[in-house]
């Protein structure tokens, strides 16, 4: 498994318990960052990591606007939270990050969604996301 595969582990784990928990998505980046220290071994992975939450926070309005617009009657109330983090990272990493391309972006994604979410989840993930690709 890539580091960047790794890392956008990390970041949906951030972005899955501050949703969850209800904490603010920087307090529990905070948090991360302190466990990330203790362990040299896993620096690849945060680094980017960190970088993915760092830019949902600071594109956060925009990105669920995205997500909003494309995500076809359904409220990011209504999504499972899996799937609302999975799709920030996805809109993130299409709309804001260059060194990534749009289709690695997206099957990152779905193959997260399969692993960690419901059953529909990896299609609907897809489906928002080239919408927004398309958009872009």
């Amino acid at each position: 498994m890539s580091a960047r595969t790794k890392a956008r582990k990390r970041a949906l784990d951030i972005l899955f318990q501050s949703d969850v928990r209800g904490e603010e998505l920087a307090t529990m980046l905070a948090v991360e960052a302190k466990r990330a220290a203790s362990e040299p071994a896993r620096e690849s992975s945060w680094l980017y990591a960190r970088e993915i939450v760092d830019g949902v926070i600071d594109n956060s309005d925009a990105i669920d606007e995205q997500i909003t617009t494309y995500a076809k009657d359904w409220s990011l109330a209504r999504m499972p939270a899996v799937d609302r983090a999975l799709l920030r990272i996805g809109a993130w990493e299409i709309l804001y990050n260059d060194d990534v391309p749009t289709a690695v972006a997206i099957d990152e994604a779905v193959e997260l969604a399969k692993e960690f979410s419901t059953d529909e989840s990896s299609a609907f993930v897809h489906g928002v996301l080239a919408r927004i690709a398309r958009s872009s």
